[in-house]
Formats: C-alpha cells, sequence, structure tokens
C-alpha cells in the first residue's frame, strides 16, 4: 500500500512530476499554472513545508487531506524513494523550492534526474527566478550571461573566481550577506575593476539595487552589516589583447595569487594562448622571482 493515500487531488493533473518555481519575495509574483498545479496534484513535496504551507493559505489553496512531504538536501537520500514510489502508482507529485525555481541553487536536481531515469515525465510551472530577476533590472549586458552560483568559501576561492576571468558573459552570483563584502573584494582582485551591481531583496519591501565599479561597491560593502536575499553581477572584462607585454604582466598578477599550473591554465584561458607555452612561461617567470 502506498505511504501517499490522498484523497485532495482533484484527478485533473497528468501523470508525473511538476517542478513549481515560487516568489522570491511577493507572493503576487506566482503564476496562475503554479496555483493550478498547487491545487491538484496528489502529493505536494517542498524544500520548506511551513513556507509552501503559508504560500498556499494566502491563496486560497487547500491542502485537504494530501501529504505535504518536506524534500530537501538533508533527507533527499532518505524521501526521494517514496516520491519516485508515488509516480510508479501513476500520481501526479508537484515539488516546490522555498522561494524561485527549483534546481536554480535549490535542491531538486537528484529527484528530476531519478525521476528521468526511472521513465516518469517531467514537467515545469515556470516562474520567479532571482538570477534573472537581478539581471533584469541591472543595467548590464543580457544577451550572454553565467549563472556560477554560490561560490565556494575554502581557499580555492579567489582561483574558482580567476578561472571566470576569460568568460565573455556577465557573471551572476549568490552570496550570503555575511560575505558578500568579502566577495566583492575578492572579485575586484580576480576579475580587475569591472563594472558590477549588487541586488538585495528583489521584489520585497526593502529592495536595494546598487550600480557601481567593483572598486567602489568593495569599499561601500566592506564594513556595512547586510541583511537579505542576495545577488551580485558583474559586467564581462574587456576583450584581451595578447601582446607579449600584457600577458608577461598577467602571468606575474597570476603567480602571485596560483600555483604555476593554475597561473598557466588562467592565463592561457583568458589570451587563448596554447597550454604549454603558458607553463613554459609561467616556469621562466617563477624561475626569475
Amino acid at each position: 500500500m502506498s505511504q501517499f493515500t490522498a484523497k485532495g487531488g482533484r484527478g485533473t493533473l497528468d501523470p508525473g512530476l511538476y517542478f513549481v518555481a515560487t516568489p522570491i519575495g511577493s507572493a503576487r509574483d506566482i503564476t496562475l499554472r503554479a496555483l493550478d498545479i498547487l491545487r491538484d496534484a496528489d502529493v505536494i513535496a517542498a524544500e520548506d513545508t511551513r513556507t509552501l504551507r503559508h504560500l498556499m493559505d494566502i491563496h486560497g489553496v487547500a491542502l485537504g487531506d494530501r501529504p505535504l512531504v518536506a524534500y530537501h538536501d538533508h533527507n533527499g537520500e532518505r524521501i526521494r524513494p517514496r516520491l519516485l514510489r508515488a509516480l510508479a502508482e501513476g500520481k501526479s507529485v508537484a515539488y516546490a523550492s522555498e522561494a524561485g525555481t527549483p534546481l536554480v541553487a535549490d535542491p531538486g536536481f537528484q529527484l528530476s534526474r531519478a525521476a528521468i531515469a526511472a521513465g516518469y515525465p517531467v514537467r515545469t510551472a515556470p516562474g520567479p527566478s532571482a538570477a534573472i530577476a537581478a539581471l533584469t533590472v541591472a543595467g548590464l549586458p543580457s544577451d550572454r550571461f553565467l549563472f556560477a552560483g554560490f561560490p565556494p568559501t575554502g581557499g580555492g576561492r579567489r582561483k574558482w573566481l580567476a578561472d571566470l576571468a576569460a568568460v565573455r558573459a556577465t557573471l551572476i552570483f549568490y552570496e550570503s550577506p555575511k560575505r558578500v563584502g568579502e566577495l566583492l573584494g575578492d572579485l575586484l582582485s580576480s576579475l580587475g575593476n569591472r563594472q558590477a551591481v549588487v541586488c538585495r531583496e528583489l521584489t520585497k519591501r526593502f529592495e536595494e539595487v546598487t550600480r557601481g565599479s567593483l572598486s567602489d561597491l568593495a569599499g561601500g560593502f566592506a564594513d556595512r552589516d547586510v541583511k537579505g536575499e542576495i545577488v551580485v553581477l558583474v559586467d564581462r572584462g574587456e576583450e584581451q589583447i595578447a601582446d607579449e607585454e600584457t600577458v608577461d604582466e598577467a602571468m606575474r598578477k597570476a603567480l602571485m595569487q596560483m600555483s604555476v599550473k593554475d597561473a598557466a591554465q588562467a592565463v592561457a584561458e583568458a589570451y587563448g594562448l596554447q597550454k604549454r607555452a603558458a607553463y613554459q612561461l609561467a616556469l621562466k617567470i617563477g624561475g626569475e622571482e
């Protein structure tokens, strides 16, 4: 017998897994289709059940006697088989992250892969995403962008950022409010003084968008007590010209922060050089210094 014996679903949804985007701030940003899915799904799973239940109450979506199951990074291995069994029984399962679009720096990836591997339909009710919302208001080029997610916090942070230096696209990061000042300083060191934007509490009451150079932003946020959800965007760098003097200078700077191997790789990617040639240059400069 199934662990999900629900009677609240209306039976109007086709069987399958539905990823439901939820508001990042204003509760009115949810789509009508998302509300339909939450109303009709046989089983509802959520990263945070209290947040989703509150959202459903705001919009008058009754849970009834349907199961509302917590599914997040810490219990995914245990809960995922239960959700897959519900799918195997021909039920419709809706999953919502706490805010935004599931799988975008939120749980859901392993559930999606498992459902696809088992042959179950996977559908989406698209909607809010902090990354896209921030790109919309940033005023930076939007024809090409890279969502980089949360930067690492360990010793490899600056190298991780330096590896993005050659990407010819607007870079989008999520960051903890406690580390945003540190991130802006690391971005300045790793990418140079590019134009950037810090978005805080998008679509909420105290929404704030701060634009400027990385130097100005790093100074402004260095000692500031920041609260709320943060998105940082950085403009693409200027196209690099691979003359000998420029490459030498870039290599010397890279060697101050990285190993010979990592510096060679970073400079090679930034200036379109052959990796072997860049490695030999790194050895030469490293030996001189």
